[in-house]
């Protein structure tokens, strides 16, 4: 008597048939299905990939299974029921991207009652009658696609070797400082990170400690010299020399962060301390302005700016990398998606429109906390320019209204910092003379009122 065949195995038994690589995304973003042509297609990596879910990120790590399945991730698009073609890359244990067009089909018509979608490998353009192809979407498609495919492809090749992932981008600026990062990974010597404000700074820093460990024990000790005290920070640093922390210090890191901003008054002693052999931490260093070119007007001590400068990277100002733009607003989407339930494909024109439009004075950071906002809004599969922030609206309403944004806003800073410039005036008349009084009457502590007494010329 033949077996009778239920529709559910029929189907199963069709789809392992298919010639093309096959494989189904249920509408929570949970891999449920994968044909015998894509096991073939994805060879180990297909190992653990049923009920893995997926998110729409080449932020994830690594060739597990959850890198794997975020490769083969469909654009938020088509789980809201939009059917499209799109290229995927899976990422192998030798560092490669398996690259393959995906035609992705909606099991439902709308959002609301999808199941799931189905990705299908698509014939390869020049070959119709081929099982498959690997076409790949055109280098630099101007929409969230081909910017989600950019990305993927910078991450896998630039970013293991410069090991700084947020370093995106081809502007020529960009292309120095991971020239810089390269030369920075892998040696010992003191780094010196330059940059404005919200330009990466900390990460970066970051990124060269943890790659130059390679998965050993290592410790990055950061000191904040905007903030701490001259003695907290030297007492910290007395006892990483003197080994009173108890922990080895071999492939750790001491990270002065706005190190331009050190109290001067300890100057001398940190740079004895620093420059000794035995010293067990490497030595890195934030700032804005260099150290050298303070120590040349007398505002820095001149052994400690060498200590901190062996190798100085410089990260431009968003201003100066107008080009990565886009590719970095994708990013920050794609960084919000693997955090969370919720995936978007990126930004629709208009969005980054609007972005491109600003000054963005705090850099990456700045644009980043406005790209995650969006996503929280974004109802859609994309960002539009209704779900940026007010603020984002507002300064391309004005630089549309009075001309030329950037001399406005240049004005504007140098407003603010008259107005600064007075405040402190009248609270050092006020308390006649006295900083202490002074900066209790601002607000703010001690030493953040000495450093600006000298920063804008108050000394006198």
């Amino acid at each position: 008597m033949a077996q009778l065949r239920t529709p559910a195995t029929e189907l199963a038994r069709r789809l392992h048939a298919a010639e093309r690589p096959l494989y189904v995304i249920d509408a929570k973003y949970t891999v449920v299905f994968l044909n015998k042509a894509a096991r073939k297609w994805l060879g180990p990596a297909a190992d653990g990939l049923p009920g893995t879910r997926c998110t729409y990120t080449t932020a994830v790590p690594g060739e597990g299974p959850a890198a794997v399945a975020a490769g083969l991730c469909p654009p938020p698009e088509a789980m809201a029921g939009v059917a499209m073609e799109a290229t995927v890359a899976v990422p192998t244990p030798e560092g490669r991207l398996l690259r393959r067009r995906m035609r992705f089909t909606p099991l439902g018509t709308a959002a609301d009652d999808l199941v799931g979608v189905v990705a299908m490998a698509a014939p390869d353009p020049a070959n119709p009658s081929a099982a498959g192809g690997s076409a790949a979407v055109p280098a630099g498609e101007p929409d969230s696609r081909g910017l989600h495919e950019l990305l993927q492809r910078f991450r896998r090749e630039a970013a293991v070797r410069y090991g700084a992932d947020r370093l995106v981008g081809e502007s020529p600026a960009m292309r120095l400082a991971r020239r810089q990062v390269e030369l920075a990974t892998g040696c010992r010597e003191s780094v010196l990170i330059l940059g404005p404000p919200g330009s990466g700074r900390r990460h970066t820093a970051a990124a060269i400690h943890y790659r130059d460990a390679a998965g050993r024990p290592a410790r990055l000790v950061p000191l904040d010299c905007a903030m701490l005290s001259p003695e907290l920070i030297y007492s910290t640093v007395q006892a990483v020399a003197s080994g009173e922390d108890g922990r080895d210090g071999e492939h750790g890191t001491l990270l002065l962060t706005d190190a331009d901003l050190l109290p001067l008054e300890v100057h001398g002693a940190l740079a004895r301390t620093l420059g000794r052999q035995s010293f067990p931490l490497r030595l890195m260093a934030t700032a804005e302005q260099p150290p050298a070119e303070l120590a040349k007007r007398g505002k820095y001590e001149p052994e400690l700016a060498a200590l901190l400068s062996t190798i100085t990277i410089e990260l431009p100002a968003l201003s100066e990398r107008r080009r990565d733009l886009s590719l970095l607003a994708q990013s920050f989407v794609e960084e919000c998606n693997a955090g969370g339930e919720r995936q978007v494909g990126g930004l629709t024109p208009e969005a980054l429109d609007l972005l491109s439009s600003c000054r963005w004075p705090g850099n990456l950071e700045e644009l980043a906390a406005a790209v995650r906002g969006a996503h929280r809004r974004a109802a859609g599969p994309l960002i539009t320019a209704d779900d940026l922030p007010d603020a984002v609206r507002l300064a391309q309403q004005t630089a549309g209204g009075r001309g030329d944004a950037k001399d406005e806003a240049i004005v504007l800073d140098e407003f603010l910092v008259r107005v600064e410039r007075e405040l402190i005036r009248r609270a050092l008349a006020q308390a006649k003379g006295n900083k202490a009084q002074a900066a209790r009457l601002l607000g703010v502590s001690r030493p953040r009122l000495f450093r600006r007494i000298a920063q804008l010329g108050l000394e006198r």
